[in-house]
């Protein structure tokens, strides 16, 4: 590991990263930690988050606003590429682990930081996520784990805590583990471990209960310029405001949900509970506008891209070469996505109902069985010989 004198903190206020200030100190001889708390829109108090690191023996304890850029540069990026992980999880919370490492390189290199560290175990995809981001960043920087290598339980960790001070949680602390920020909340953990018990209720936080939606349709019409979200309604909105309504509009229909055992980077399966009302809905809506715009060779190609693109973000390689390489295909793909897509939201479900573009490849002189049809009837004799060629020779041969 090599001996750190003053550390930059990825610090979220919870025991694990409390723990590690004077742990850091006492056990590993670092002279100064610094810790960084990223606003992501995760609805945390921040003041007293930052009261606490310097509490517990923090030199410096910063906070910084991420809201937007993560937004603009990281979830929008992910909408343009339609990405999911496993096809249905839109990567909420896997999405915000290269812009944390980013803030952190960045405040490390301010500070004349000699090493960086996080609270993460050793069972998860967000060790990987955060060393290997910070490594494409700065690989001559140290990224240090406690939490990997203390081998302490959650009890012990705890106790260990107490004897700097450092108080127990008060009351029985839920048995869930969740993470939110401005996208959405990922459940893990207590009774979802066992991928037989149905989540309770009490899980969820931007979605109602289909009993409680209500009783007439919602219909939402989302504006895309070049494959970026830009306005609900008719009504221009700044990337935050989009998703934060977006996101309460959709989520009082019920519809924003996962429920799916997933494939970890480590090698285990994971239980997982989502919810991304928001940003699923904008994924829908940006894929059809797409069937509009693109040709179908593009459009069918982006696909693969798409499934590749979901990998990166969730296996940690969001600055990796491959994915910038993605990157610039899928941008010239964008340049002319642009439009609007009307959704009709209703007791757990999100339709498509409509789609226009100035851009639009679709041509109703063609595909109309009116009057007004100028297909060429035909030119489609000569094309099905043509295109059956192949297969006809084939079937004379496996006759013969």
């Amino acid at each position: 590991m090599g001996r750190a004198t003053k550390v930059v903190l990825a610090y979220s206020g919870g025991v694990d990263t409390t723990v590690c200030i004077p742990y850091l100190k006492k056990e590993w001889g670092v002279e100064e930690v610094i810790t960084l708390a990223a606003d992501l829109g995760q609805g945390d108090e921040l003041k007293p988050i930052q009261e606490k690191a310097l509490k517990y023996g923090a030199s410096e304890s910063l906070v910084m606003d991420g809201k937007e850029v993560f937004v603009k540069d990281y979830a929008f990026a992910a909408i343009q590429a339609n990405a999911l992980y496993e096809n249905r999880y839109p990567l909420s919370t896997a999405l915000a682990r290269p812009l944390i490492a980013k803030m952190l390189v960045e405040v490390a290199e301010k500070y004349g930081a000699d090493a960086v560290a996080h609270g993460c175990t050793g069972k998860g995809n967000d060790q990987v996520r955060f060393d290997v981001a910070i490594a494409a960043l700065n690989p001559n920087i140290k990224v240090l784990a406690p939490a990997r290598e203390w081998g302490m339980s959650r009890e012990e960790t705890i106790a260990y805590g107490e004897k700097f001070g450092i108080p127990s949680p008060v009351k029985k602390s839920s048995p869930y583990s969740i993470d939110r920020n401005i996208l959405g909340r990922s459940i893990e953990a207590g009774p979802l471990e066992d991928p037989w018990n149905e989540p309770l209720e009490e899980i969820y936080a931007l979605t109602k209960a289909i009993a409680d939606t209500p009783d007439q349709p919602d219909y939402v019409e989302i504006g895309f310029e070049q494959g970026i979200p830009t306005s609900l309604n008719g009504q221009t909105l700044d990337p935050v405001s989009l998703i934060v309504q977006l996101n309460e509009i959709v989520g009082q229909h019920g519809i924003g949900r996962i429920d799916m055992v997933e494939n970890r980077l480590v090698g285990i399966k994971s239980r997982e509970i989502y919810e991304a009302p928001g940003l699923l809905v904008l994924i829908q809506a940006h894929r059809d506008l797409e069937s509009l715009c693109l040709t179908k060779d593009v459009a069918h190609y982006k696909r693969g891209i798409e499934e590749t693109y979901g990998h990166l973000i969730y296996n940690g390689l969001w600055y990796s070469p491959l994915k910038l390489a993605l990157d610039a295909f899928i941008q010239n793909t964008q340049e002319r996505v642009s439009g609007t897509v009307r959704v009709k939201l209703f007791k757990g479900s999100a339709t498509i109902v409509g789609r226009k573009s100035a851009n639009s490849l679709y041509s109703m002189d063609l595909a109309t069985y009116g009057a007004e049809d100028q297909f060429d009837h035909k030119a489609a004799e000569g094309f099905i010989y043509v295109w059956g060629l192949p297969t006809r020779v084939w079937s004379e041969k496996m006759r013969g």
